[in-house]
């Protein structure tokens, strides 16, 4: 049994065509597109929009099953975050310092520089 209906591929020649002359256009944006790739995408959501037999998309999985498994997920990556957190803090305090320190060095090298300018125009 064939996966794609001849509706579907019509749509995705109609899709490659326009491609070839340029004028297929991307739904979001408007761009033009070049690439085969995404000429073949657009024809076949364009024909799953008119209810051609076209197979799911791969990211398109049961509702059921992706619940089970994105608690699952985001119970781990709650607690990789808590840890990256604090690694950050720990690091933007450091480079808190080290920004401080470098803007009072060069604050003191300014007075140093603008009171030698003063005393060489007193000298003279």
């Amino acid at each position: 049994m064939a996966k794609y209906s001849k509706g579907a591929g019509e749509k995705v020649e109609k899709a490659m065509h326009e491609r070839k002359e340029g004028t297929l256009k991307s739904g979001r944006s408007g761009k033009k597109v070049t690439s085969r790739k995404q000429a073949i995408a657009i024809g076949l959501s364009e024909a799953r929009e008119k209810g051609a037999k076209v197979p799911a998309k791969k990211g398109a999985a049961k509702k059921g099953a992706t619940k089970k498994s994105t608690s699952k997920k985001s119970a781990s990556k709650k607690g990789a975050t808590k840890k990256s957190a604090t690694k950050r803090s720990a690091t933007k305090k450091s480079t808190t310092k080290k920004s401080t320190a470098k803007k009072a060095s060069a604050k003191k090298g300014a007075t140093k520089k603008s009171s030698s300018r003063k005393t060489a125009a007193k000298k003279s």
